[in-house]
């Protein structure tokens, strides 16, 4: 397998990991908290935006992969945030299966 080799510079934009907690409400429903886990650095790349109409109303989706270094626990339960912006993690793969970087594939929430 060839080895994946990301320039570390590349590495410059922080994110702040997240994972939800679920708590009962008391009236048979849950209430979603999310909390910091981690600040991460990692590589920002936008992949696509699709865009719908459906039910009279214009529904936009964009994509992005976000590649960090390795990191243990990292799951498609959480997201990332940037700023004020935030990105479900879809899907998360080892490029090239060393154990040195994280593919997360992401959907930005709008």
């Amino acid at each position: 397998m060839r080895l994946t080799f990301i320039d570390p510079g590349a590495f410059r934009t922080e994110f702040r990991l997240e994972q939800v907690t679920q708590t009962p409400d008391g009236f048979g429903g849950k209430t979603e908290v999310w909390n910091e886990t981690a600040a991460v650095f990692g590589r920002f790349e936008p992949l696509s935006v699709t865009q719908m109409f459906r039910a009279d109303q214009d529904i936009e989706s964009a994509t992005h992969r976000i590649t960090i270094r390795m990191r243990t626990g990292v799951k498609s339960a959480m997201r990332f945030k940037l700023g004020p912006r935030q990105f479900r993690i879809l899907t998360v793969n080892d490029p090239d299966e060393t154990g040195r970087y994280l593919n997360c594939y992401c959907e930005e929430l709008t």
